[in-house]
């Protein structure tokens, strides 16, 4: 008898997360990336691949230029997504899409036609038997065996705060903000600018983003924080780029 346990899948802007319906965590989570050589930067003799997926762009993002098939929760590019859904069924879950049935999600407020895609892709290129399309924030809602309240959610690419009652979201009381963890990497490469230090590429960006993940914080207080930051080195920290080089970060931790 086929094993016909649900897969969950999370697309999110930021990072793919799936797994099996009833685990208590992912089987799987990695990056939503996509790399192609960029060949003029590449040495004859190299064994490299011509793409790479996830957690393998990261590693060799030095020699790639990196693309994010989904920008503010929705798919921007269906062949990059495909290919990526391709990686995540046969190279990470290792199962046949077409023995089981599948819950995806997607950001609230998304358009239709995007759902749509969705379907369609997953029906005729992956032939799954059976889908639902739900949104975040309520999945979030469940997890927490609550029928009644409001979830704030914010990812790299959306943020959103969703009522729910009984168990339903509310659709004409969410409130979507597409400025979300992306925005602000692009924001901290920005003050970094002024500083003289330049993230342009998208690997580059890739080192803001652990950046801002290993340093940034929220500042209680943000004047006082600023007042103590142009007085004090004590909110200094040194981080090592990948040449060895060390650069100070002060104030842009969070600003």
């Amino acid at each position: 008898m086929k094993n016909l346990n649900s897969i969950v899948m999370d697309n999110g802007s930021g990072t793919i997360k799936a797994g099996f319906a009833g685990d208590s965590q992912p089987c799987t989570v990695f990056p939503t990336t996509i790399g192609c050589l960029r060949h003029a930067s590449v040495s004859p003799g190299m064994n490299l691949k011509d793409q790479y997926i996830g957690s393998e762009v990261i590693e060799n993002k030095d020699i790639l230029s990196i693309h994010y098939p989904i920008e503010h929760g929705i798919v921007t590019n269906w062949d990059d997504m495909e290919k990526i859904w391709h990686h995540t069924f046969y190279n990470k879950l290792r199962i046949a899409p077409e023995e089981h049935p599948f819950l995806l999600t997607e950001a609230p407020l998304n358009p239709k036609a995007n759902r749509e895609k969705m379907a369609q892709v997953l029906f005729e290129h992956f032939n799954v038997p059976a889908l639902y399309v739900a949104i975040q924030p309520v999945l979030t809602f469940y997890a927490s065996g609550r029928i009644a309240g409001i979830v704030l959610e914010i990812g790299d690419g959306v943020s959103a705060t969703v009522p729910i009652f009984q168990g339903y979201a509310v659709p004409n009381a969410i409130s979507r903000l597409d400025l979300a963890g992306r925005d602000l990497t692009d924001w901290m490469a920005r003050l970094l600018a002024e500083r003289g230090y330049s993230f342009t590429s998208t690997a580059q960006r890739e080192i803001v983003r652990d950046m801002k993940e290993k340093l940034g914080y929220v500042a209680l207080d943000f004047q006082d924080e600023l007042s103590e930051a142009s007085h004090s080195k004590d909110i200094e920290k040194n981080y090592e780029l990948p040449d060895g080089q060390k650069i100070k970060i002060g104030n842009e931790r969070f600003r």
